[in-house]
């Protein structure tokens, strides 16, 4: 690996560390970014001269550092910033709680519950915490979207200046207002965990550390809001989903079936914790999801499957969170429940929606349904247009491989 390929590699593993570090030095998640690409730049001048660190992550992060407290100084003297929190701790009343086990201190979860301000509309803060958080592409996002990438670029730029102009405080909130943006901060932790678990675009189909970020941030939620189902939901299906992530490679990296996972391979102990979530879960759409996750994880063959109940839970889940996509998800469970003739239907009913037409989960589903109802020429043609809408190296050749046999 260069030293290019490895300040990126490090980079997109370390960002949202890093943003979340220095936000809580200069207070503006904007600047914190700015900073954490000037680091960035530092890295691709310095690194292919002098060596990659022994411990890249940690120089980025003291670069960044260095950066954050330089601004800090060259902006204000010391004196000013003294008499500053001196007027600040005199004019501005106590927290309405005190610092207690409520009280985190993680800058992740900062970041995030920062990034899901009130201030900010809901597609914004997600889009924002995804490019902060997740380090992804505003193309990325776009796509994890199904949106124009202007339109979510925009979305980034006036979140960012309206955190500014607003002054919103680098903290985990209090009371009501954590609950407040609690669903924000709940979809935005799934987005990057679902990025993790299937990666938009690059050469690996799956990216670790950030389903490990996702899952730690799920955990201290719900030890930190012990009384909400959702929060138990999401830990639930995360844990489940977390569990598979190493049987769904190969030795190569390549892509593997859920029904041709080795099931051995799967995480008990992480299913086990997911169970245990399951207790204090509700009715609402994670705890759903996870439900469904449930039924993979007892399942010891993939012929042992109980898909009748699945189905019947991607019913209730798109009644409460009506969407194409868990319409398309639903559509597959009927096609094991009932066979690939009565899912069909289904399927190519979605054809005319605006939100998957770019989307190639649509026709990759699409091909296997075909290709189980022995029209192989028609299931070739699904599978290559599948294989042309995804920007995922991983799933193309898979989906070109499928169509290959088909």
């Amino acid at each position: 690996m260069s030293a290019t390929q490895a300040v990126e590699t490090v980079f997109r593993i370390e960002s949202a560390r890093i943003i979340a570090a220095v936000a809580r030095i200069v207070r503006d998640v904007g600047i914190a970014e700015e900073i954490a690409q000037d680091a960035l730049v530092a890295a691709l001048e310095q690194w292919p001269e002098s060596g990659v660190p022994d411990k890249p992550g940690a120089w980025l992060m003291a670069t960044a550092k260095h950066r954050a407290i330089d601004l800090v100084r060259r902006k204000e003297t010391y004196a000013r910033k003294l008499a500053e929190v001196g007027r600040t701790l005199e004019d501005v009343p106590p927290p309405a709680e005190p610092a207690a086990p409520d009280d985190i201190d993680d800058d992740l979860l900062r970041l995030i519950f920062t990034a899901c301000h009130p201030v900010l509309a809901t597609e914004a803060r997600i889009a924002l915490t995804l490019r902060l958080m997740g380090g992804l592409t505003t193309q990325e996002i776009a796509r994890a979207f199904l949106a124009p990438e202007p339109t979510v670029a925009q979305r980034i730029v006036r979140a960012k200046r309206a955190l500014a102009r607003a002054g919103v405080p680098f903290e985990v909130p209090y009371g009501a207002d954590r609950e407040l943006r609690l669903a924000s901060v709940l979809e935005v932790i799934y987005l990057v965990f679902n990025e993790g678990y299937s990666a938009t675009a690059g050469d690996d189909l799956v990216r670790p550390a950030l389903c490990e970020d996702a899952l730690r941030l799920a955990r201290v939620l719900a030890g930190l809001m012990p009384k909400e189902p959702e929060v138990h939901g999401l830990a639930a299906l995360l844990e489940f989903q977390a569990s598979r992530i190493s049987a769904r490679t190969g030795p190569d990296g390549e892509p593997v079936l859920l029904a041709d996972q080795n099931r051995s391979k799967w995480n008990r102990m992480l299913i086990r914790r997911g169970a245990l979530a399951m207790r204090d879960a509700g009715s609402g759409p994670y705890s759903l999801q996870a439900a469904i996750a449930g039924c993979h994880a007892e399942a010891v063959r993939y012929e042992d499957t109980d898909w009748v109940t699945i189905a019947a839970l991607y019913g209730r889940l798109v009644q409460l969170v009506p969407s194409p996509v868990v319409e398309l998800n639903r559509a597959v469970a009927v096609s094991m429940a009932e066979g690939p003739e009565a899912a069909l239907p289904l399927v190519d009913a979605l054809a005319d929606e605006p939100a998957l037409r770019a989307y190639h989960l649509l026709p990759s589903v699409r091909g296997d349904l075909l290709e189980r109802l022995g029209r192989g020429e028609e299931a070739r043609a699904e599978f290559e247009r599948a294989a042309s809408l995804t920007h995922n190296a991983r799933e193309r050749a898979l989906l070109l491989g499928r169509a290959a046999r088909a």
